[in-house]
């Protein structure tokens, strides 16, 4: 099997399973949205905005690769109820699979030295902090994805730092609106990872993964995404009262209904991932008209 993997086709699936291209509404939502604010100020560097764009992608499809190259090599992908990743599965060796994160890491790392050179050396702590932060999610001999962090992590992450970035990167400041606007997306990001941890308590509480599902039990999780689903749409009022086209983004409610529903009937197991999927869609409407709407 690992010598399938050396060959073009091997190869290019190894790429497309690795990447878990279907998360990728969970990176697009911010950065619609940060670049929506800086588009409000005036014309976009689409250069700047390129470069911006392969930074947050090369790390965060970098991550997926090590996540999966140290989730692997922990053992706790061996039992998985979601979709089979390279390294727990068998498809790819644990080195193949890192190599493929290191390719993307360099790329984005290349991305962030280039806008810290032509914008701001600040950038260049933003590109390690994303790249640490990536890594030490699930790597290292303490991952912080392991002790109930991970929530925290997505939320600055894939809301605050990747909605401010973009508008950094355009305008040179990061004003308190950017702040405010990544509320939203970061929430939405937060119920993304509670139902993925929901669907996988029993196989994380094997693992030695104590993520929050499995620190405060099932019930506790689905309350949690609840108020993170609410709370997103509670943000994006509150955030109408400074841009009051940002209430476009309440056209994502019906989106809503499905994954709620589903969470909170008890499902579990795979019977989840149509929630996680359905999470996936919500957080791709919210951040489009989020960002619609704070452009004009």
């Amino acid at each position: 099997m690992t010598l399938q993997l050396e060959t073009p086709h091997g190869a290019v699936r190894t790429w497309v399973l690795g990447a878990r291209l279907k998360t990728l509404p969970v990176s697009y939502a911010p950065l619609a949205v940060g670049f929506a604010l800086a588009a409000a100020h005036g014309p976009l560097d689409w250069s700047r905005a390129l470069l911006t764009t392969v930074l947050v992608l090369g790390f965060v499809l970098g991550t997926n690769f090590f996540n999966d190259y140290s989730d692997g090599i922990r053992g706790a992908d061996d039992h998985r109820l979601g979709p089979a990743r390279m390294v727990g599965s068998g498809r790819a060796t644990p080195q193949e699979v890192f190599r493929h994160g290191a390719v993307l890491y360099a790329i984005g790392a290349a991305a962030g030295l280039a806008l810290a050179v032509t914008v701001s050396w600040w950038l260049l702590a933003v590109t390690v902090l994303i790249a640490l932060g990536g890594w030490f999610y699930t790597g290292g001999s303490h991952p912080y994805g392991y002790h109930g962090l991970g929530e925290v992590s997505i939320f600055l992450y894939h809301g605050v730092v990747f909605v401010c970035t973009p508008v950094y990167v355009q305008t040179g400041e990061v004003p308190w609106l950017a702040v405010a606007a990544a509320v939203p997306v970061g929430l939405l990001a937060c119920a993304l990872l509670t139902t993925n941890n929901l669907r996988d308590i029993p196989t994380d509480s094997v693992a030695g993964k104590t993520t929050l599902p499995v620190r405060f039990g099932a019930d506790w999780a689905r309350g949690f995404y609840t108020c993170c689903v609410l709370g997103a749409f509670a943000a994006t009022v509150l955030l109408a009262l400074v841009r009051p086209w940002a209430l476009l983004a309440l056209l994502a409610a019906p989106v809503a209904l499905h994954p709620l529903r589903r969470v909170r009937s008890g499902a579990g197991g795979r019977d989840l991932i149509p929630a996680l999927e359905h999470t996936c869609l919500l957080l791709l409407a919210l951040g489009t008209f989020e960002a619609i709407g704070l452009a004009l």
